[in-house]
């Protein structure tokens, strides 16, 4: 009898846990990703956004990455990198042998020198060739790629571990101009077996792969939603089993990580969004003047709180709170809203009221509309400004504010690696990739000094002088900070490894439970 009710027990149990057990034809099964951002182009010279890099992080292999929530780089498609002396003027780097492209070719150094040198050469208006801009040459021997830098630069590595840095089939890929079509050759974890653009990416693993990401991930199917509507109703409608970047505020508020049928992930996060403000001379915000004085009618509190329902905190500095350098400079210079103060700038710039000028915002990327109606009506209140808002299509959008066509436009900003190096040139240097047409010698020093540094905790002063500058010469004026929120089903897990502060987008961490 004993015996038998063992039996039983092992039976009832071994049912159990066959149940619990996925098929073989689910596991293989593609893992479904919603999000919001967009891909500008499948060629990493040609876009410098969320969505583009989001991609590259998973097709395309760059000679260095980050692990989760790590700050220093690590070698991915190179076998090891670093400065050959002190003065941080050269930097070399080994490759791993036998990486594969989708075509057989093995990678060499030439590929990667080339790569870096079309990402210069054919400076894409929307593209990260400002990244690059202490890179003066590179040489490839074999297996040794070799970069000689203008200027002492101790960030390099981090920005050569970003999609910047992605390595192409020099045989692929044309050396003045972008890359056309709908496919990707890169030796990411993952190959791109299918494209359509707005819509969806289908990628299968990589079985090839080596670098950094360890073991194979599983098929992946990206779908890409106009607006976190869409991408809500899609999670709803369980269209989707990883809904990311972004939900609605009101979607977000409301998770609940109690809820059985779903996982939440909730992580800090670097990035921002600012509103940038156009200084050149054709525009009705040239004058500094002009831009403090909107500075001072621009109220985050109520934005965090009406827009976006407590989802992002407000905030008051160009480096965000968790990284070397923050501070709280815009508050220290505009501590409370003042249409007092915001007239006698505008008086003392001799210019007359309302000021007119025109507001654009990407088109379904996350609140835009309701932010841009929310900043138009804080600044109308004043009856000093006259605000005509417009929202764009994302690579319409983006084209516009780099060819200086609108006057003020909010953009969100993610860091593309953990340093505040990411916040200085890239949004506020001379030729920044906002191109608000902003340049200051000082501030331009400030970050070159910064980069002296290889010990980054040395740089707290300089990026402290640095927002100082910003605050009084108003380029931009930031808006808040936001934590990274990722939402699976019950049986999809490594969500908490999809992304954070690193910018790297970890598609292979994801899997059936």
């Amino acid at each position: 009898m004993r015996i038998l009710l063992t039996l039983l027990v092992l039976a009832v149990v071994g049912v159990g846990a066959w149940r619990l057990l996925p098929s073989q034809g689910d596991n293989d099964k593609a893992i479904t990703v919603g999000t919001t951002d967009a891909v500008t182009s499948l060629d990493p010279a040609g876009a410098y956004d969320a969505g583009s890099w989001a991609l590259y992080s998973n097709v395309f292999q760059s000679l260095l990455t980050f692990e989760s929530d790590g700050t220093t780089p690590v070698p991915d498609a190179a076998e090891h990198c670093a400065f050959t002396d002190g003065t941080l003027r050269t930097y070399r780097c080994e490759l791993r042998e036998g990486l594969k492209f989708p075509s057989g070719r093995t990678m060499t150094a030439e590929d990667a020198k080339y790569s870096f040198d079309r990402v210069k050469k054919i400076k894409s208006d929307v593209g990260p060739s400002s990244l690059f801009d202490t890179l003066g040459s590179v040489d490839a021997s074999g297996l040794t790629v070799t970069f000689h830098l203008s200027t002492p630069d101790a960030t390099f590595p981090f920005k050569v571990a970003t999609g910047a840095g992605s390595i192409v089939d020099h045989t692929r890929y044309p050396l003045d101009a972008l890359r056309t079509g709908s496919e990707a050759d890169g030796t990411g974890p993952y190959r791109l077996s299918g494209y359509a653009k707005g819509k969806s990416a289908d990628l299968e693993p990589n079985g090839s792969y080596e670098g950094a990401g360890s073991g194979a991930g599983k098929p992946v199917r990206l779908r890409y939603y106009d607006d976190g509507n869409a991408l809500d109703k899609a999670w709803q409608d369980k269209g989707i089993d990883v809904a990311t970047r972004t939900l609605t505020p009101k979607v977000l508020a409301g998770l609940n990580p109690s809820d059985p049928d779903q996982r939440v992930s909730v992580s800090d996060s670097s990035e921002t969004r600012n509103l940038y403000l156009n200084t050149h001379s054709s525009s009705p915000l040239h004058d500094a003047r002009v831009r403090r004085a909107i500075a001072w009618l621009v109220n985050r509190e109520q934005l965090a709180s009406d827009v976006y329902d407590g989802t992002v905190d407000p905030l008051y500095s160009l480096i965000p709170a968790g990284l070397t350098g923050h501070t709280t400079s815009f508050f220290d210079a505009y501590p409370a809203q003042s249409a007092k103060k915001a007239r006698e700038l505008l008086t003392e710039a001799g210019v007359s009221v309302p000021v007119r000028f025109t507001f654009g915002y990407g088109a379904g990327r996350g609140a835009g509309a309701e932010e841009a109606a929310m900043l138009k009506k804080q600044l109308e209140a004043s009856g000093l400004f006259k605000v005509d808002v417009k929202g764009y299509e994302w690579t319409d959008f983006q084209k516009r504010y780099t060819a200086g066509k609108i006057d003020a436009w909010a953009v969100g900003w993610v860091a593309d690696y953990p340093d505040p190096d990411t916040f200085g040139a890239p949004l506020v240097g001379t030729g920044s990739s906002m191109n608000t047409g902003y340049s200051s010698k000082a501030v331009d020093r400030l970050i070159t000094d910064s980069r002296r540094y290889a010990d980054r905790s040395r740089t707290s002063s300089d990026f402290r002088d640095l927002q100082g500058d910003v605050a009084d010469d108003v380029p931009l004026i930031p808006l808040w900070q936001q934590k990274e929120y990722v939402v699976t089903t019950e049986d999809i897990g490594g969500g908490q490894y999809l992304s954070d502060a690193t910018g790297v987008f970890r598609l292979w961490k994801l899997t059936w439970i």
